[in-house]
């Protein structure tokens, strides 16, 4: 089932998520709705928060994302992320490593809203997969900035933090708009 996906304004953007303590069927429907909601929004990663439920639970699929390369290594060896795509992470816990590095980000809660965005170039998670199995890999490009900025979702931190005074600035007019329409609409 499609889901609305909340847009800047929402409080619940900002609500850092609950640990899932067991994956429920609520939680495993869930999960296929986040799957089918990111898909159709032809996003590369959902957070539970977008689509109202504070929860340490987001959904990420980089394989559409051709220009933008990701890499992927388990246990030290390189694999094919296309291979776990779709990735579900259950109460993900992230270690960044590298350089920062800019590159550009949007948000499916920020409609036509992009900008470069300064993270580490790699991350190694340890998470819960969607069978409730631990699983640990490490991360780079597309794939590792992707899991970054759901992770930080599931924070309450958005990637508008992450902007430069500058670009902020630049962008205040439409995220003031946004905000202001969102919460005129959650009236």
């Amino acid at each position: 089932m499609l889901l609305p996906i909340v847009k800047y304004g929402n409080p619940v953007l900002r609500r850092k998520g609950a640990p899932i303590a067991e994956l429920t069927p609520d939680i495993r429907r869930l999960i296929d709705d986040m799957l089918e909601t990111m898909k159709a929004a032809a996003g590369v990663g959902l957070a539970a928060q977008q689509v109202g439920h504070p929860l340490q639970l987001a959904v990420i699929d980089v394989r559409d994302a051709q220009d933008r390369p990701s890499a992927m290594a388990i246990a030290g060896q390189p694999v094919d992320p296309a291979l776990h795509m779709p990735m579900v992470l259950v109460n993900p816990v992230l270690k960044l490593l590298g350089d920062y590095e800019l590159g550009p980000e949007g948000c499916l809660s920020f409609p036509e809203v992009y900008a470069d965005i300064p993270r580490p170039e790699a991350v190694e998670v340890q998470t819960t997969n969607e069978k409730g199995e631990t699983f640990q890999f490490r991360a780079g490009g597309l794939l590792s900035r992707a899991i970054q900025h759901e992770y930080d979702h599931l924070q309450g931190i958005l990637f508008i933090d992450r902007m430069d005074a500058d670009t902020r600035r630049q962008l205040r007019p439409e995220l003031e708009a946004m905000q202001s329409a969102t919460r005129a609409a959650l009236r």
